[in-house]
């Protein structure tokens, strides 16, 4: 975390991705300023082809409780979209030495912000050892069991999206 006084401070970028400025987290999730901010998304696939999905903590200010990507997060100031997502596969599920793959790039708006998301896959059998500090519980799905699930409330937006965009829909 970056901050000053303890205020965690966003990269606020373009479409394009460039930096152009910073601003405060709760200024970027007040539903208000929708300022562009970089995210990443990992999604972390077995050998068997299940996807690892992560239920965010009750504690969370956006989507608690909601079951999400194997791993996202905002990215620093300064840092390069790659170097986050390693960096939050580690703080949020142990996985080290990891090689994840970029995907896509796209723009999510919700109803309290606007993020500029960066998303990754890679595949490991590595068992993850989640952080009980951001995550409540988390286990690999198989790609029918989410298919099955997709509209009914358990995941967030954003993962309901992202599911689709990347063709893992199963009927």
């Amino acid at each position: 975390m970056n901050s000053i006084e303890n205020i965690e401070l966003f990269p606020i970028v373009d479409e394009d991705g460039n930096t152009i400025g910073t601003a405060p987290r709760h200024i970027c999730h007040d539903g208000k300023s929708f300022l562009l901010h970089p995210v990443v998304h990992l999604h972390v696939f077995n050998t068997r082809g299940e996807l690892y999905l992560q239920k965010r903590s009750a504690n969370k200010d956006i989507q608690p409780g909601k079951w999400d990507t194997s791993v996202g997060g905002h990215i620093s100031p300064g840092e390069h979209p790659l170097d986050a997502v390693k960096r939050e596969a580690i703080e949020e599920l142990g996985l080290k030495d990891i090689i994840p793959v970029f995907r896509k790039r796209y723009i999510w708006k919700s109803s309290r912000e606007r993020e500029l998301v960066h998303s990754y896959t890679v595949i490991t059998d590595l068992l993850p050892a989640i952080n009980k500090d951001e995550i409540d519980e988390g286990r690999y799905w198989r790609l029918e069991e989410i298919s099955a699930n997709i509209g009914k409330g358990i995941f967030t937006p954003n993962f309901e999206h992202e599911f689709m965009i990347f063709g893992w829909f199963k009927n």
